[in-house]
């Protein structure tokens, strides 16, 4: 699995999207991350029990907080375990020799650290991973053209 991973990134340099082979920016990567998981806000539960903007799960809530999973509908509380779960993703992901970019890290988000790490994540989760990083790279282009104009 390493090979198609390396070549994606490697592709990926040349159609000009930085964002997947350098450090991810966390803002803009949880952002990606609430677009493709919950980009309308919906209160309701998943299929599997998810809640909030990036559509937690119950295990996945309580790595990071001791507060009633409910609260994963209240957008503050949601962002504050984001963050965590996103240091705490790169931080596994340095630890195993990986690159903390966006692509990596929505692929730990979505198929899990331990997968990732592993090269064993399913494959829609490396679709998932390609939508999270494409919304990135778009949205650090759309910034360089405003910096420009």
């Amino acid at each position: 699995m390493k090979r198609p991973l390396t070549l994606f990134l490697l592709t990926a340099l040349a159609l000009g999207f930085p964002s997947l082979a350098v450090a991810a920016d966390r803002v803009q990567v949880l952002h990606a991350i609430h677009q493709v998981e919950n980009p309308t806000n919906r209160t309701n539960p998943g299929p599997k029990g998810e809640l909030g903007a990036y559509q937690f799960r119950r295990s996945t809530w309580f790595m990071h907080t001791t507060e009633a999973f409910s609260h994963a509908n209240d957008r503050a509380a949601s962002d504050a375990v984001a963050e965590k779960h996103y240091e705490w993703i790169k931080r596994g992901l340095l630890q195993a020799g990986m690159e903390p970019n966006a692509f990596n890290i929505a692929l730990a988000w979505n198929g899990g650290l331990q997968a990732t790490t592993s090269h064993r994540a399913p494959a829609a989760s490396y679709r998932y991973a390609t939508r999270v990083a494409n919304l990135v790279a778009e949205a650090e282009r759309h910034q360089r053209l405003a910096a420009v104009n």
